[in-house]
């Protein structure tokens, strides 16, 4: 599935939800499936700032493709980690690059955000971003 179909997907399965509550769970239930992450890689390096909870993105090549691993120790912060993991996780650094992030203005996750959780949500994809540009 490209990025484009995996952001369309994802509109789609927001799309069921009536209301705002039913979509914060949805989120809150995305984060709960996110995979282990390991004590050690909670360090300064993988620790983001511009976040009020704490969040760790560790990325690494594997092949031609960046994988991430990420956490949160705050619920919806671990489902908005899991939604731009969804996106962009196991992609090309130039896929990445070229990926602008549309679902969030399709969403309207910056409108239904606290301020500290939406600049968390974009310290996390600027950390996606950069670790692209630097395997490039």
């Amino acid at each position: 599935m490209s990025p484009q179909e995996a952001q369309q997907e994802l509109i789609e399965e927001f799309d069921m939800f009536d209301n705002w509550m039913d979509r914060y769970q949805y989120i809150i239930d995305l984060g709960k499936l996110l995979p282990a992450f390991p004590d050690e890689w909670k360090n300064d390096d993988t620790r983001l700032d511009g976040c009020q909870s704490n969040v760790w993105v560790q990325g690494e090549k594997q092949g031609e493709n960046l994988h991430f691993h990420a956490m949160s120790d705050a619920a919806i912060v671990s489902g908005l980690i899991a939604i731009l993991l969804r996106i962009y996780n196991d992609r090309t650094p130039q896929e990445i690059l070229n990926t602008p992030p549309d679902f969030l203005a399709a969403l309207d996750l910056d409108k239904h955000l606290s301020p500290t959780r939406s600049n968390g949500l974009h310290a996390m994809l600027e950390r996606i971003k950069t670790t692209a540009h630097a395997h490039v």
